[in-house]
């Protein structure tokens, strides 16, 4: 029995250490949905959405979406998104956490490694594994995994050496599947660590280091290919093809160009192409799914009219001198961020890695430097330097690469923190791999690997302050923000036989928490656009509550109804609240471009206010006037 508990000793002192953790969070905070995207995957794939759990989610991998959704059918009162991105995340930190404890001997440095895990993960990640975001967790899997195999030992057999490395595949191929493009866009820092570890071994050209390292990548790579086959075939269909290419030029559209449909200078294009004012106005605000003929062919035109002359106001014999004067301007953009407070701490510790790098390498060097005969002096110092010019040049490398990741995000004017932090969490794990291959020749060597100790407490504890003082309020403003939306759905339910239609930017602005809130029922609202709109499920949806289409859904009669924020609250309104009516219930809200759209297809219609939501959000019978006079 001791001799078992020895064995899994690294394993129970970081379950132990997981679990104070997660208990403490937990009765300080409040875990979250970082952004509504998510939200919205997870009613798709518990069967809020349509009804019935479905994979078909749009931002994960078919794969995954239909595993999740599975566990939504077999027991659709557990919060199974919610519970898997946050194992995702709390078993990247432990797995990460127990290699770590490899590296240190004594009972009293382990105390000292998780000790200082934990300030890290209190001033570093906190933020991240309180709101919780499946982008940043994609990239934890994918850290996890490249400290993993940095740190695989040395001298295995090759079965051995692939072995040891499947829990290191799995992790990149299931980060692959949850989130395809962040795990592309760090994949050259997986590279890079398979290159690093690669040159650790004695003889680098040996056959045996070709199979071992290739039976590796090959691995992942048909992990890969496999789930990308099984998600092309489950979104082969006619309507789906036809979505994705929808999808595609909305999100270039909406993410990239999106001053196309709010500057005035380019309405003379959109009326060419058959946009009338009321059209674009839906674009504007992110209502397109009123209109069918807002469809991929139209999206398609505004995204190619984007990167014309016309658009751009750009002749084409300047646009090559404007490209090296944006490289210029994000260059020294990038640098500044490198290097000084907007991306604290993770820029710093990214800086601090870098040179813990260079540090731990002088001091293996001095390590190796042992007396001998005279004459083998000049050898040893070769080796020495060759050693450390081979470290000068695996960073400089490390740093090339990473410049040209940031500057692909900066040239796209993309760069949310999901991104820029998962970056800077890629390259650290990187770092952190180099820190403890250059602390010891030998993986079990009995001496203290102090750099890492040294960089959490300074860096974690110099944070830990403001982390936690940020995700206080950060939880209060999502209290506040919810207030609306938590209404809103409490409304829908109490009138189950009706559909309600929801102003995009009047309601967007929600998260919900990861454990709570787990009624799975079918929602009998959506908003006006968003990117499932006109998706198959989209149909499906609408379909469930015998709805055609949105616009002709509003007007058939008493069971369709529209949503929007008002800009003034009146005591009238909370009057409403107590069940009595005024003709200034929802004084402000903005209609005006509902009733031109209807105007502009020769219908005259009336909006009737029937009811308002918490004092904030009025509700809306839209009747033509026509109907009206014989009603």
């Amino acid at each position: 029995m001791q001799k078992a508990a020895g064995r899994y000793e690294n394993g129970i002192i970081m379950a132990v250490t997981m679990m104070v953790n997660i208990v403490l969070m937990g009765i300080c905070f409040d875990f979250y949905y970082d952004l509504n995207d998510d939200v919205l995957m997870k009613d798709i794939m518990a069967g809020v959405y349509t009804g019935t759990p479905d994979g078909h989610n749009m931002q994960t991998l078919y794969i995954l979406g239909a595993a999740i959704a599975f566990l939504y059918r077999v027991c659709d009162s557990l919060p199974w998104y919610g519970i898997f991105l946050f194992l995702c995340q709390m078993g990247s930190v432990y797995l990460v956490g127990v290699r770590l404890l490899r590296f240190f001997q004594s009972r009293r440095t382990k105390a000292v490694c998780i000790s200082l895990l934990s300030v890290f993960l209190w001033g570093i990640l906190l933020p991240h594994l309180t709101a919780v975001q499946y982008t940043v967790t994609c990239t934890m899997l994918a850290g996890a995994a490249v400290f993993l195999f940095m740190t695989t030992e040395s001298g295995l057999s090759i079965r051995q050496f692939i072995i040891r490395n499947i829990p290191a595949v799995l992790l990149v191929i299931l980060a692959y599947q949850l989130r395809t493009e962040m795990l592309l866009l760090v994949f050259p820092f997986i590279g890079l660590a398979g290159l690093f570890r690669w040159m650790e071994e004695e003889h680098f050209f040996r056959k045996e280091n070709y199979r071992k390292y290739g039976a590796v990548i090959g691995l992942i790579l048909c992990g890969m290919l496999i789930s990308r086959l099984i998600d092309f075939a489950a979104y082969g269909s006619e309507d789906w093809k036809r979505f994705l290419v929808f999808f595609e030029k909305r999100t270039e559209v909406y993410d990239f160009h999106p001053d196309i449909l709010t500057s005035g200078e380019h309405r003379e294009y959109l009326y060419s192409i058959g946009l009338n004012d009321a059209q674009q106005k839906l674009l504007e605000n992110y209502n397109f799914g009123l209109d069918e003929r807002i469809d991929e062919i139209v999206l398609g035109k505004i995204a190619a009219y984007a990167s014309t002359e016309q658009a751009t106001g750009i002749p084409a014999d300047r646009r090559l001198a404007d490209l090296f004067h944006k490289l210029g301007e994000k260059g020294r953009f990038y640098v500044y961020r490198t290097l000084h407070g907007e991306d604290a701490p993770y820029n710093r510790l990214i800086l601090i890695g870098y040179l813990c790098v260079l540090f731990a390498e002088i001091c293996s060097m001095r390590r190796r430097r042992v007396s001998g005969p005279e004459k083998q002096e000049p050898e040893r110092r070769r080796r020495l330097w060759k050693s450390f010019g081979k470290i000068l040049a695996e960073l400089m490398l490390l740093a090339v690469v990473r410049t040209g990741l940031w500057m692909f995000i900066l040239m796209r004017d993309r760069d949310p923190v999901r991104i820029t932090h998962s970056l800077y969490l890629a390259e650290w794990m990187v770092l952190l791999g180099m820190i403890l291959l250059r602390s010891g020749a030998a993986y079990h060597a009995g001496r203290k690997k102090w750099a890492l100790p040294v960089l959490l407490a300074v860096l974690g504890l110099s944070y830990l302050p403001r982390s936690i003082l940020a995700v206080m309020a950060d939880g209060l403003a999502r209290e506040e923000a919810n207030r609306g939306a938590l209404a809103i759905a409490e409304y829908c339910r109490e009138h189950p036989d009706s559909f309600y239609f929801e102003d995009v930017y009047s309601t967007v602005g929600f998260s919900q928490k990861l454990f709570q809130n787990t009624d799975n029922s079918p929602a009998n609202y959506d908003i006006m656009g968003g990117w499932m709109c006109k998706s198959p499920l989209y149909r499906e949806k609408l379909r469930h509550f015998g709805i055609e289409t949105m616009e002709d859904g509003l007007l058939s009669g008493n069971s369709v109804f529209f949503i929007t924020q008002i800009t003034e609250e009146t005591e009238a309104g909370e009057a409403a609240d107590k069940g009595t009516m005024t003709d200034t219930l929802g004084k402000g809200a903005d209609t005006d471009w509902l009733m031109d759209y209807y105007a502009g297809k020769g219908i005259r219609i009336r909006l009737e206010q029937i009811d308002l939501i918490g004092g904030k959000y009025a509700v809306f019978r839209l009747e033509s006037e026509e109907d009206a006079a014989f009603s």
